[in-house]
């Protein structure tokens, strides 16, 4: 997972020039330091593309045929992590997917989130080949229609727990009242409003975890893709998100989670077994 949290990074979090962690460096005339004495944070400064419209609304959210990873080691051998994978998710579906370890589940949700390009195979998000993509229009579904929550959980150092949260929003040119409301209505629903001024350093795995869902659900994107959620939790935190998760998906969310837990896996509509890469038949 260490590729798929850099690339994570990367694609949703740019890298930033010297010019602009300092914004008086790239100022004409000394005069202009009044307009930034403010130090309105460079992370509410961005402004996303344009919301491209959806190749054809009548498709399912995720489509995928034949699809094959195929991994080379430094002898050249290939590990096969999905193979041949050929599945759909309708809107407003709740689909577990589950299977031993190993078995390609961080792989397949690593694909569906567009973190990982197939090796072969077609995959339609939206009714949009995935493969016509640009990186930028990638990057932009992943911050709008995507929300990720992932056993790393990718949250920014030198951010509160609030600008984490928050963040995303900014990409998708949220105002600011807008933004106040879904990171605060997110923290309170996660039960983080209390650590909001808190650094992701100070706070346990699992309520970094917290932080990584609240992150993910404040934008409310269409699916939330969510791989062992509950691992970092304790008991009683662990069946609260698994509530939340239902009640995400009472209100209209598409629901993708992995998970080892079979009283999680019976919460879902619709059960994706794999073994070996391949969708099989789950056992029993």
């Amino acid at each position: 997972m260490a590729s798929v949290s850099r690339l994570l990074t990367s694609s949703l979090f740019p890298p930033i020039l010297p010019s602009a962690l300092d914004p008086r460096q790239a100022l004409p005339n000394p005069h202009a330091r009044i307009l930034v004495s403010s130090r309105v944070p460079w992370w509410k400064k961005a402004s996303p593309a344009p919301v491209p419209e959806a190749a054809d609304p009548a498709a399912p959210l995720i489509r995928l045929e034949g699809v094959t990873r195929t991994f080379r080691g430094e002898a050249d051998e290939e590990t096969h992590a999905l193979v041949d994978v050929s599945v759909t998710l309708g809107r407003g579906e709740y689909v577990s997917v589950s299977g031993p370890s190993g078995c390609g589940k961080s792989t397949f949700l690593s694909v569906l989130a567009l973190l990982d390009t197939p090796t072969r195979g077609q995959y339609w998000f939206n009714g949009r080949r995935v493969d016509t993509l640009t990186q930028g229009e990638k990057a932009r579904i992943r911050n709008v229609d995507i929300g990720l929550v992932f056993q790393s959980f990718n949250l920014i150092g030198d951010m509160t727990v609030y600008e984490n949260v928050e963040y995303p929003l900014t990409l998708r040119n949220a105002s600011p009242p807008d933004r106040e409301a879904r990171t605060r209505a997110a923290l309170d629903r996660v039960g983080l409003s209390a650590r909001a001024k808190q650094r992701p350093g100070q706070l346990s795995g699992g309520h970094q975890q917290l932080v990584a869902v609240a992150r993910a659900i404040a934008g409310r994107p269409p699916i939330l893709l969510a791989d062992e959620p509950t691992g970092n939790l304790d008991s009683k935190s662990g069946e609260a998100l698994m509530d939340m998760l239902g009640e995400l998906h009472a209100g209209g969310t598409t629901i993708c989670l992995a998970t080892h837990n079979p009283d999680y896996i019976a919460r879902a509509g619709r059960h994706i077994y794999l073994f070996d890469g391949r969708v099989v038949d789950a056992p029993g």
